[in-house]
Parts: C-alpha cells; sequence; structure tokens
C-alpha cells in the first residue's frame, strides 16, 4: 500500500529527514521510532502530502502522492498536530460535520460520528466546546475528527501525546479495530506500549540516520 524510495528531506544545507526506504502492505501498521529530531514528523508530512521530498519517490495504492486530488484525499488520512478546531461548535457538532463532508448519507454519517465518539469514550463530553476539554480530552477529540470519515491509509502523529496509560490502550484497542478492517497505519511515537501493542513492525529513523 505504501512504497517510500530513497525519500530525503532537506532544507537548504540541514537533512530534515536522511534517505528512507521502506514498505508497508495493505492492512499492517508501522512504528516510526526515533529519537527528537530524527525526522518522524517530516517522514508523515511527505506520507500525508504536506511536504515535498527532496529527492526519492513515494507511492500509496499504486499512485503517487497528490494532496489535490480528491481520490487521494479520501484514501489518506492524517492527524500530524491537532486538526483546526472550531470555539462555537461542540465535540459532537464536529465530528458529525467532519462524517457529513465525507458520507452521501446522512444516517451514515450520524452513525460513524456516534460509533466514533463512543469508541474514544466522549460520548458524555459531546455537548462541550473545545475550550472546555482537558488537553488529554482535546487529543482525543483529535483523533475523533480523523477516525470519522472514510480512509485506506492512516498516518498518526504521536497519538499518544497528553494521554495517560488507561486512554492509551483504549487508542490501541480502536486503532486495532481498524487495522482489522484492512487499513493501513503508519504512526510515529515515542511509546513503547503503543509500538509494541499496535505494530507489526518498526522502522527506526535513528538507524536510517
Amino acid at each position: 500500500m505504501i512504497e517510500v524510495d530513497d525519500v530525503v528531506v532537506t532544507a537548504g544545507e540541514v537533512t530534515l529527514l536522511p534517505a528512507v526506504t521502506m514498505t508497508a502492505p495493505r492492512g499492517a501498521v508501522l512504528a516510526i521510532r526515533g529519537r527528537n529530531g530524527s525526522g518522524k514528523s517530516t517522514l508523515l508530512g511527505v506520507l500525508a502530502g504536506a511536504r515535498n521530498p527532496s529527492q526519492g519517490t513515494v507511492r500509496i495504492g499504486g499512485a503517487a502522492v497528490a494532496p489535490r486530488d480528491r481520490d487521494f484525499r479520501r484514501r489518506v488520512a492524517a492527524m500530524i498536530g491537532l486538526p483546526p478546531m472550531a470555539p462555537d461548535l461542540t465535540v459532537s457538532d464536529h465530528v458529525l460535520l467532519v462524517a457529513t463532508t465525507w458520507l452521501d448519507d446522512p444516517r451514515d454519517a450520524a452513525a460513524l460520528a456516534d460509533r466514533v465518539i463512543a469508541e474514544l469514550a466522549l460520548t458524555a463530553l459531546g455537548r462541550r466546546f473545545p475550550h472546555e476539554l482537558s488537553s488529554g480530552q482535546t487529543q482525543l477529540f483529535g483523533l475523533a475528527l480523523v477516525l470519522a470519515r472514510p480512509f485506506e491509509v492512516l498516518i498518526l502523529d504521536e497519538p499518544e501525546q497528553r494521554l495517560d496509560p488507561e486512554h492509551v490502550e483504549s487508542v490501541i484497542r480502536v486503532l486495532r479495530a481498524r487495522r482489522d478492517d484492512g487499513a493501513t497505519i503508519v504512526v510515529a511515537t515515542h511509546s513503547p506500549a503503543l509500538a509494541d501493542g499496535l505494530a507489526d513492525r518498526t522502522l527506526w529513523l535513528d538507524a536510517a540516520a
């Protein structure tokens, strides 16, 4: 599903991502590990189409990365930092808005939004506004916004941030369910618990450097 061939990202004379070659098959989870500054977020940005590589190629589902192409956007969902949030929309409003954007049938959209909110234990917070959430609740809310849409590839940058161990386990269960449904997941993480509990293989960028 994902093919990365000799991808490098530089900014002037600074190397943000040393050469990386890797693959991820459909329905697999790849954990990206490494120290701060090793290029984890940069690699995810390349996969999501938010950053162009300085050299090398990336193909997802057999096609080049093309973020302005609706087929690519439907195939690839990403959370690299928290998604934008409107201060005057509730948690439920936000998640339903995302689902309605991607699904034609309003009933399907409502069902998906309700399911994602319940999976991440956000049901009781549905009528809160973003500024009324704790940092951990905001992290789960951001993840809900990414999961409330169809995708074949899911790209996540440290989804365990600001979460206690119990909620990290909940995120692992939710992401396992997406993997079991056939999604390919690439997740950058500093959490051994998340990597060990979810990933089929791990790419260490320290070693690539």
